[in-house]
């Protein structure tokens, strides 16, 4: 506490925790830890807390690592973008300052940004990397560091290990003179600014997205919408880029429009979670709108509810997501876009109902781990080795992405193509939930559901493995009364065929993931969140005949669950 450039708040929030042990304990017994989601914790004083020093910290590993590249990788540089969380903008200057005395470049936004534009930024530029200051839906308390590669996506493991290697040999950021060149002798790189132009950029590359361009141009005021950025970064981009695209009847949440990191009219700024919804509601139905779309702090998540002859209904990820494959396939198949080589990809949580869907359409589907990094490394793939042609990838948490320019998550793109896609239904007298059925009836019914136990702390942590591993060691011949035909587990590497023990190898990376798959094909997943401390467990069923059929195998699944691991 008498370092000479520790702020009056961590000083002070050092002296409250003083005779709270249990509270040392646990911003102390460790370092907040860099993986292929970057960093993410929660704000405050402590080794495992989001604060200037394991910013710090961060930065000058990062910087390491990009100096071990050489000098092109420095003169290409980094582009820092950031989001409306509490010291965002302190972390990504911070950064960029300590970034620009090692002589590596920097591309900074000159406002606050989505993260999708990061990811298209980096392209567009030529960057060598980035990184934007944001906890994406979390709650208020959280900030965190996404750092992305060349190629537009986020790390994943092999790089995201050396940068941890790197960060490790960084000593003490308390005491350390962060502006000496302990790391880089070749002066100070480039700061260039970013504005409107890259918007402008960007926006050519979602309109050639849309299909149906003169419909739009005809049509699009028919379309009432109501959006809310939930206090992030999608005021400005969102609402300029439906205007541009055709749609300017949209109607802004004011109480949640401005940037705000306290996010003081939701729990936590989740599009997943539908309270946050309420205000939205409330002026859709003042103006009779057919669409309501909300986006969280750094714009890459994106929630919709739509107008039914019932009054607004929500669609969870995975349903948006088959309705967007659905719409897009058709689409492209109409007006014979579709390529031989198309490609859609989607995590192994995300429902099997958007494979049978690209099989109608002879399009191959990709399974990834979870994390739309995983979903970014394969497009790379695609266009390094000239294997196949991004079209659409998703993830039940409400992650989307058309455009192979951005290899993220995309909310503001996908808000164009969702209300197209609205607004051709609606021309032809259907909802989104009219839709759906017509899916489920050609396809099959399926339903899914995500249940999950928050367990803070370092206890929390170690019964999270604690009870993977018990699971491991006792795994199941039936969940619910429905046997199980396979494991899959993702840390061994192993597919185990439950009635003849026979033993394959996944495709997939190490993860510690375990996916138990019945004999009628619904499944259930088990996996830590790799960015909040909490347990997961996700839940899919299908049946031919009808949903109320795969609703009540969903249940069965669930109880049986609960039967084998800790829920509450």
């Amino acid at each position: 506490m008498a370092h000479g450039d520790m702020s009056t708040e961590l000083k002070e929030e050092l002296e409250h925790i003083r005779s709270l042990p249990a509270e040392i304990e646990d911003r102390f017994h460790k370092e907040l830890e860099f993986g292929t989601a970057g960093l993410r914790g929660l704000i405050g004083a402590g080794t495992n807390r989001m604060n200037r020093y394991t910013v710090r910290k961060a930065a000058l590993g990062f910087a390491q690592y990009i100096c071990r590249q050489g000098e092109a990788a420095k003169r290409q540089g980094v582009v820092i973008a950031y989001d409306s969380r509490l010291n965002s903008y302190s972390f990504a200057d911070e950064i960029k300052q300590i970034l620009v005395q090692r002589g590596i470049s920097v591309w900074f936004f000159q406002e606050l940004a989505p993260t999708p534009l990061l990811s298209f930024a980096i392209r567009y530029y030529g960057a060598f990397a980035g990184i934007v200051v944001t906890a994406s839906h979390n709650p208020p308390e959280y900030n965190g560091l996404k750092v992305y590669t060349q190629y537009g996506g986020q790390m994943t493991d092999h790089i995201a290990s050396e940068v941890y290697r790197d960060i490790q040999q960084v000593g003490d950021t308390l005491v350390m003179d962060t502006s000496s060149d302990w790391l880089c002798s070749s002066g100070r790189g480039e700061i260039r600014m970013i504005g409107d132009e890259l918007f402008a950029a960007y926006g050519v590359q979602v309109e050639r997205l849309l299909v149906q361009r003169q419909l739009i141009e005809s049509a699009g005021d028919e379309l009432c919408i109501v959006y809310t950025p939930l206090h992030g970064t999608g005021k400005k981009v969102v609402r300029q880029l439906l205007a541009n695209s055709g749609f300017r009847n949209v109607h802004l949440v004011s109480e949640q429009a401005e940037p705000d990191s306290r996010f003081p009219t939701v729990m936590a700024p989740n599009p997943e979670d539908p309270a946050v919804f309420e205000s939205a509601l409330r002026l859709a139905q003042e103006k009779q709108a057919d669409l309501v779309i909300a986006t969280d702090p750094d714009a890459d998540r994106l929630g919709v509810m739509v107008k039914t002859g019932d009054g607004f209904r929500m669609l969870n990820g995975n349903q948006l997501g088959v309705l967007l494959l659905h719409y897009r396939l058709d689409q492209l198949s109409e007006k014979g876009q579709l390529p031989s080589n198309g490609r859609f990809i989607k995590t192994i949580v995300t429902s099997d109902l958007g494979e049978k869907i690209a099989n109608k359409y002879k399009v191959v589907t990709e399974n990834t781990l979870t994390g739309f990094k995983y979903i970014g490394e394969k497009m790379e793939a695609y266009e390094q080795e000239g294997t196949g042609r991004f079209l659409f990838g998703y993830e039940e948490s409400f992650g989307y992405l058309a455009g192979d320019f951005v290899r993220d998550k995309d909310a503001v793109q996908i808000a164009a193509i969702v209300a197209e896609m609205v607004l051709v239904y609606k021309r032809a007298g259907k909802h989104l939930f009219r839709v759906l059925e017509e899916i489920y009836v050609e396809f099959g019914y399926y339903t899914e559901e995500l249940l999950s136990v928050t367990l803070l702390g370092k206890q929390g942590q170690e019964l999270i493995q604690e009870q993977l591993a018990a699971l491991r060691q006792n795994l199941p011949t039936e969940i619910g009364g429905i046997q199980v035909r396979l494991v899959e587990d993702y840390k061994t590497g192993q597919r185990i065929n439950r009635k003849t023990s026979e033993m394959t190898k996944l495709p997939l990376p190490p993860s510690n993931v375990i996916k138990l798959i019945m004999v009628d094909g619904s499944w259930l997943t088990i996996r830590p969140s790799g960015t909040e401390p909490k347990m997961k467990v996700y839940l899919s069923a299908n049946a031919a005949q009808s949903e109320q059929d795969a609703n009540e195998k969903l249940q069965r699944l669930k109880a049986g669950i609960k039967q084998l691991i800790r829920l509450t």
